[in-house]
């Protein structure tokens, strides 16, 4: 059975898909919990605490997500370069999928997503900062080839096994190069192209909640991007 903390995160994070934050009241967070706005308060403080809660709870999600993803892609046979286009292709969905990731990754934050804690304590200052988030989610990626290692004395995956301290260096250059490629398609998503002017201008004059709503929802093809990062990681890795 969840806890107070859980349902109410749930609660808030089901609220944040509905209506932007600034619409989002605690006494509808609470009800939709099951739990009383006093116990809300006593859990976060104040409307600010939860959703810097909620966001720290989303990038963390994130985060774990890539490594998973990394896991699954050794899983099928995926030599490195094809596990870290594996975690662009999380990074891409999820930065599509989910307002609160996309705001995190780019740095756009608006009226319709909570805001980071100040002093966040999880993922440290990950959530306010950008190029932190990158650096933590090359380590995730890099950490899920290491998880999938086979127990001692099994043959290694058809990809290859976990890199070793050696190799490590080289391969987390690969990883933040090719991840940060892949993050160029967030922050420039190549529907913003397509949709011509008027989403160039919506993102300028911030028409909307904010000005990265005005791409939400633009087609991110995830194919074509998670392609150059498995091309751009294969040709460093192969320089070392």
């Amino acid at each position: 059975m969840p806890t107070a903390r859980e349902s109410l995160l749930r609660a808030a994070h089901a609220a944040l898909r509905a209506r932007p934050w600034t619409a989002v009241r605690m006494v509808d967070v609470a009800a939709s919990a099951g739990v009383s706005r006093q116990t809300l308060y006593n859990e976060f403080g104040s409307k600010e605490g939860l959703g810097a809660a909620l966001v720290g709870r989303l990038v963390d999600d994130f985060l774990d997500g890539a490594a998973h993803a990394v896991t699954e892609a050794v899983g099928r046979g995926a030599d490195p370069a094809g596990c870290c286009a594996a975690a662009a292709r999380w990074m891409l969905r999820t930065a599509r999928e989910e307002p609160v990731v996309r705001a995190a990754l780019t740095g756009c934050w608006g009226a319709r997503t909570p805001l980071p804690a100040a002093r966040p304590v999880r993922s440290p200052g990950a959530a306010g900062q950008p190029a932190l988030l990158a650096a933590l989610l090359r380590d995730r990626a890099v950490s899920g080839l290491e998880a999938a290692a086979p127990p001692p004395g099994a043959p290694p995956p058809a990809g290859g096994g976990p890199p070793g301290e050696a190799e490590r260096p080289g391969l987390e250059f690969a990883y933040e190069v090719g991840l940060r490629l892949a993050l160029s398609y967030v922050v420039a998503p190549p529907g913003a192209v397509r949709d011509g002017a008027a989403v160039a201008d919506g993102a300028f004059r911030g028409d909307g909640a904010d000005g990265a709503a005005a791409t939400e929802g633009a087609d991110v093809p995830d194919g074509e991007p998670c392609g150059r990062v498995d091309e751009t990681v294969r040709a460093l890795l192969g320089r070392r």
